[in-house]
Formats: C-alpha cells, sequence, structure tokens
C-alpha cells in the first residue's frame, strides 16, 4: 500500500514518539499544523507529528463534490462510507507500520483525530494489532459499536482515550458523542471526557488539555 501523502514536524531532539493526526473533511494535513506551536510542549518534547492528507472523493452530503475526506457521508444513515472507514483506517495502520520500521516503538504512537478523523482513529487505534499510546478523538464519535466489539484486539484493552466536544455542535451533536463514550467505556477503555460551550472547533482550554494528555501517555 501507498503511503498517504502527509507532513511531518520532527521534534528538536530525535523523536521517540509519534503523534498522527487526521483533519476533518474537507480540510488536509495542513489544517492542525499550526497546532503545535500551541500545545506549548517542553524544548526537549520528543514528539514527532504526522499529518496525512486524506484522499480525495466525492461527498453525498456536498451534494457529490469532490474534496478531501475520510469516507463519504450521508446524513442519518449507519451504514454509508463503512467501506471507506475500511479502507482508510488501513492506510493510516500503514502509517504506524512506517514509524515502527523507523524505530518508534508501537506503544510510543498516539492517534489523534478531529470530526471525521476522529472516526478513523477510533477505529483504527481499537483494531490495532500492536499497542498504542492512546487516542485523541476530537468533536467525533465511534462508528459501528457492534462492529468494534468484535473487531477490538486484545492489545490494545484498557488504552487511555480523550475524548473532547463542544456542547453546542450542530455537526456532530454531543448526544451522539456522549453515546460513544459510554460505549467505550464498556468495551473497557480508558476514557477521559472533556466537553466545552463551543460549536464544532477547538478552544484553548482544549488545546492545554490535549497537551496535558500527550505528556501523561507518551514518554518524557
Amino acid at each position: 500500500m501507498d503511503l498517504l501523502e502527509h507532513i511531518e514536524i520532527e521534534p528538536p531532539v530525535p523523536a521517540r514518539s509519534t503523534v498522527i493526526w487526521l483533519h476533518g473533511l474537507g480540510a488536509d494535513g495542513h489544517d492542525f499544523e499550526q497546532i503545535v506551536p500551541e500545545l506549548k510542549l517542553p524544548e526537549d518534547s520528543s514528539i514527532r507529528f504526522i499529518f496525512p492528507h486524506a484522499p480525495i472523493r466525492p461527498i453525498t452530503i456536498n451534494d457529490g463534490a469532490e474534496m478531501r475526506g475520510w469516507y463519504d457521508f450521508i446524513p442519518h444513515s449507519e451504514t454509508a462510507g463503512h467501506d471507506d472507514i475500511i479502507e482508510s483506517s488501513g492506510q493510516i495502520a500503514a502509517l504506524i507500520d512506517q514509524e515502527i520500521a523507523r524505530g518508534i516503538p508501537s506503544q510510543n504512537i498516539l492517534l489523534a483525530g478531529f470530526s471525521q478523523g476522529g472516526v478513523i482513529a477510533l477505529h483504527t487505534g481499537t483494531r490495532c494489532q500492536q499497542r498504542i499510546a492512546g487516542i485523541l478523538a476530537i468533536s467525533t464519535y465511534l462508528h459501528d459499536f457492534t462492529g468494534t466489539e468484535n473487531d477490538m484486539t486484545d492489545a490494545n484493552l484498557a488504552i487511555p482515550i480523550m475524548m473532547a466536544h463542544g456542547t453546542h455542535d450542530q455537526m456532530i451533536p454531543i448526544m451522539r458523542a456522549a453515546t460513544s463514550r459510554e460505549n467505550l467505556i464498556r468495551l473497557g477503555y480508558d476514557v477521559r471526557w472533556f466537553d466545552y460551550p463551543m460549536e464544532h472547533q477547538i478552544c484553548l482550554e482544549e488545546v492545554e488539555q490535549i497537551a496535558a494528555f500527550f505528556q501523561e501517555v507518551l514518554p518524557k
């Protein structure tokens, strides 16, 4: 499998861990590139950041317009885009394999994603054959609870998952995220939940919490 095009930001010291961060619908890898300095990580942080670009595909909710997306999205459909999600998950798994081949232990690799990207991060992380550091799932939800229950791997039981959501999110209602939280807890994951008075976006307080999460689950 050819690796997705992506942006890499190297740390000031040799990398000991990697965050693979997936953007939302219609954006690209540059969307979260600027968040790295905003995290205000320690000067000796050893985290490599990888921001992949999703493939360009027609998106039904946008009248079939072609844009970068991890899967097609059809409102009120629980199954639409399922094959795309599996394909995108495989592409992210290939990036994980690349990092392992570069000398980063799997348990030092964290998957992060916003909106659609968070769906792929959760789908991939719960099914990964090697244990990873954790998952950051922002303004997103768990796709296919039954499938996750059937496909989740023992390698990643009880990994930490940070979920954050806006209470006024009209694109992905917070109730859908809260249901995902409860389902992930039922499956045995260590879920940390944060909500903020905002819409489908990220706020400064959330960025600070993300930085704390990274420093907790990734090597110092």
